[in-house]
């Protein structure tokens, strides 16, 4: 069973619209209230509140405006109050010491929802049917069929959407069973093994002055007047088409790549550390390569297909595709990689796919080898799904492309 949710945009009236800011609101103003709440007893007592107890607290004493909205925006904030001091406080015993505390909610600042139970709303073909709210017309009818486990409104600029996530079986059918490298850069959004490059859109750089010219405008308005509101809007129309056609661009190819082939292969980038480089942190961005890796995990799944994940010490750029020669240093202006010892040339990005398709090739045999000779329909399901497979630590051990690396770290991951 898998579970996805369907994003689908909705038409209200405008009465239909003040009640859901109106929603956004309350789910705001509670959110804060807890939040107030569990700051002021952690000051007086030095311990944590259960938010089980506040939220008892809350049921008596909440305003009466609060209940003009549906139920579950003024209950749902304390369990998403709760998720965020539990990732606080994982963060925390990680040690990373800049894990940042739960902030209040600013009205114009934070993301406008609230969160629907799935017994408070229906859809059944264009319509829906939202508690309070009432009927709204959907632009497309649920894709997925299935138990339907929550909703979530949300607002992206003017436009308001129906999140719903149904648990069902969603597995679909591949069209290939090949293996494939995949090289990410901000010159072309991936280089595959294959040799066929995917240039990506860059959406921020197309509009960098049309936004520059909106900001600008909105800047120059008034502070508190309608017109700086509406000019608001505009910058946040334009960051909405931008975000569309990134995403649109990488849903097509990791579509194709989980539907084309048997394994695909990537790198575990640092995109975090990789932001830092503030000459390259636009581009990167703009790329969307985050996103890219989320997507190919999820659709991998509806696929049946393995995902291997190259440690992010894995020298793909540095190493010859042809003799397996590592390079010492490999700087990001050489475009063109050059082996010094077979005298190899190759586009730098084309041969980190190709090391990265012969990675691949090596943990795929390295499970048929751990399977046994011969394997049964069950058993090769389970190595093509990337289950059985032989332990890592042996496998690097073969290889030739295993970096330096820390005692005890994991050079190869499979997912």
């Amino acid at each position: 069973m898998n579970i996805l949710a369907h994003k689908i945009k909705i038409i209200v009236t405008p009465a239909q619209e003040t009640a859901l800011n109106k929603a956004c609101g309350v789910s705001r103003y509670t959110y804060n209230w807890a939040l107030a709440q569990s700051t002021a007893y952690y000051a007086a007592t030095g311990k944590f509140c259960k938010l089980s107890d506040l939220k008892k607290v809350w049921n008596q004493c909440k305003p009466a405006w609060v209940l003009e909205s549906p139920r579950d925006a003024n209950s749902q904030p304390f369990a998403d109050l709760q998720k965020a001091y539990t990732n606080f406080f994982c963060e925390l015993k990680k040690g990373n010491k800049k894990a940042g505390r739960p902030v209040f909610k600013k009205k114009g600042k934070c993301r406008d929802g609230f969160y629907l139970a799935n017994d408070a709303f229906w859809c059944k073909g264009l319509i829906a049917k939202l508690p309070v709210i009432g009927k709204v017309e959907l632009t497309e009818e649920l894709r997925f069929s299935g138990k339907i486990l929550r909703g979530n409104i949300s607002r992206e600029a003017n436009c308001w959407f129906l999140s719903v996530t149904v648990e069902g079986d969603f597995l679909r059918e591949r069209t290939g069973d090949g293996i494939i490298g995949v090289d990410l850069g901000v010159k072309v959004l991936a280089t595959l093994s294959t040799g066929e490059t995917i240039a990506g859109p860059k959406p921020l750089r197309s509009a960098l002055k049309k936004l520059a010219r909106l900001q600008r405008q909105h800047s120059r308005k008034q502070k508190g007047s309608k017109n700086k509101a509406k000019a608001a809007m505009k910058v946040a129309q334009m960051h909405y088409r931008i975000k569309n056609i990134r995403v649109d661009a990488l849903h097509k190819l990791t579509n194709n790549l989980c539907r084309e082939n048997q394994t695909v292969v990537i790198e575990d980038l640092n995109v975090s550390g990789m932001l830092k480089n503030h000459k390259l942190a636009r581009a990167i961005s703009d790329m969307g390569f985050s996103v890219f890796r989320k997507q190919l995990e999820y659709k991998a799944k509806l696929y049946n297909t393995q995902i291997v994940l190259a440690d992010r010490w894995f020298p793909s750029s540095k190493t010859c595709s042809q003799c397996g020669c590592i390079k010492e240093s490999l700087l990001l202006s050489e475009r063109t990689y050059t082996c010094e010892q077979c005298g190899m040339s190759l586009d730098r990005d084309l041969n980190a796919a190709l090391n990265l398709k012969a990675l691949g090739l090596r943990v795929l045999a390295c499970g048929l080898e751990s399977s046994g000779s011969a394997l049964g329909a069950s058993e090769t399901n389970q190595v093509e799904a990337g289950i059985g497979l032989a332990p890592l630590c042996a496998f690097q051990k073969q290889s030739a492309f295993a970096p330096p690396h820390k005692a005890g770290q994991t050079i190869y991951k499979v997912l």
